[in-house]
């Protein structure tokens, strides 16, 4: 099966809500294609296909939440914690600050953990429960996505909430602001910011090699 055919099959099979026929497309390809592999090729480009579905106005916002939910749910379900080669330090977590578009969060998320990353998944919070879980948790990079301009403004907010903490986390950020106006990842007080989820693990792996 080719790319084209397989990113076709899986966005029909997973608009339909058909999860048996989701989860075989993607069991076989699995026989074919290493984790990152199938992220990549297949399982990235039919979620952002339906992303685009949902901004066109033919996707309903029912169909994205089931997607990226069953994504995330198959990679946790084939990648193992508990495997001696995963990436588990610094530790790692992801959000969606103050908002409830989860699709980018989770293509990023299932993305870092099919490439290696084990990293813990927030959900959506708000700005002070946030900082909260980060001091418990001890988390050295942290993720954040935004779909409105509000909440990407709120990210000024988390930093200087961390550094009150005296907490000195790696921020990075995504979600459409971002990509609107490139200059904001820096006045919100964040290290760096990804359009993509290729460039999230791109910038990941260089935080990870230089607070190792």
């Amino acid at each position: 099966m080719d790319a084209s055919d397989g990113i076709s099959r899986l966005e029909h099979d997973l608009l339909a809500f058909d999860r048996v026929a989701a989860s075989s497309l993607l069991k076989n390809l699995s026989r074919e294609l290493s984790p990152r592999e199938l992220m990549d090729e297949i399982v990235v480009p039919a979620l952002e296909s339906i992303g685009r579905g949902w901004e066109n106005g033919t996707v309903a916002l029912t169909q994205v939440y089931i997607s990226g939910l069953f994504i995330e749910k198959f990679i946790d379900s084939r990648i193992s914690p508990a495997d001696p080669n995963r990436i588990t330090r610094p530790k790692m977590a992801i959000a969606v600050l103050e908002d409830h578009h989860f699709l980018g969060k989770r293509i990023v998320y299932a993305h870092l953990r099919a490439s290696g990353y084990e990293l813990k998944d927030y959900g959506g919070v708000t700005a002070d429960s946030l900082v909260d879980l980060v001091k418990r948790d001890g988390i050295r990079i942290l993720l954040i996505s935004v779909l409105m301009l509000p909440s990407a403004l709120r990210i000024k907010d988390v930093r200087a909430r961390l550094r009150s903490e005296g907490l000195e986390t790696r921020i990075l950020v995504g979600g459409a602001p971002f990509r609107f106006d490139e200059k904001l990842w820096r006045e919100v007080g964040a290290d760096g910011m990804a359009r993509t989820a290729d460039e999230g693990v791109a910038w990941v792996r260089r935080a990870v090699e230089t607070l190792s």
